[in-house]
């Protein structure tokens, strides 16, 4: 269900905008695409997401928006993801029907129970150290990966400098999931990358 995440991020997706990059990931085999731009205003969020929302309608594929319930809500989108900042997931869960996907951002065997127990459906990793986000989360390691992922039953998307060398690793060490930024978004075909990425991570689970 969520085996190849792609987040959306203008500042290296060569010149494309959000939707674009959904379109060729979707394309390549997405199984999700998140909508993040920490520097677009709600208008122009929202703009995006209901376009990214007809194209994963066409691609029977989900779309998430990183942060913004509102935005997630009003373009009909299939989620939102939460970071440790936004609104709880507890209270997010009251505004929303059962179907609805909420991701949250953990970074500790504690706060994924927790998240878990608050309604999440999915949890968020940082596992390697990446660049693409600034104010993400330390990196937590392979090892913390798999106490997590022997704690809780609900699915872990790992993200945080992955790439096409490391995503097996993860896979391996019980990620459910395996989230893509520059790997994928910056790349000149988008497409076959995806197509790619999404082999591997395939095989990988095959594998373990």
């Amino acid at each position: 269900m969520y085996s190849l995440y792609v987040v959306t991020d203008p500042d290296v997706s060569l010149g494309r905008s959000p939707v674009e990059i959904a379109a060729l990931a979707y394309e390549g085999g997405a199984d999700v695409v998140q909508l993040r731009d920490k520097h677009a205003d709600g208008g122009q969020l929202l703009e995006w997401a209901k376009e990214i929302r007809k194209i994963a309608d066409s691609s029977g594929k989900l779309f998430i928006v990183n942060d913004r319930l509102d935005i997630a809500i009003l373009s009909k989108a299939d989620g939102v993801h939460l970071g440790q900042s936004d609104i709880p997931v507890s209270d997010a869960r009251k505004l929303v029907s059962p179907d609805f996907i909420i991701g949250a951002s953990v970074k500790s065997v504690e706060d994924a129970l927790k998240a878990e127990r608050d309604g999440a459906d999915y949890l968020g990793l940082t596992v390697f150290e990446t660049k693409t986000k600034a104010d993400a989360d330390p990196a937590a390691g392979l090892e913390l990966l798999n106490e997590m992922h022997l704690a809780v039953s609900i699915p872990i998307v790992a993200i945080g400098g992955m790439s096409k060398e490391n995503a097996s690793s993860v896979v391996k060490a019980g990620a459910d999931g395996v989230a893509f930024v520059s790997a994928v978004v910056s790349q000149k075909d988008v497409v076959r990358t995806s197509k790619d990425l999404k082999a591997l991570i395939t095989a990988s689970k095959a594998r373990r």
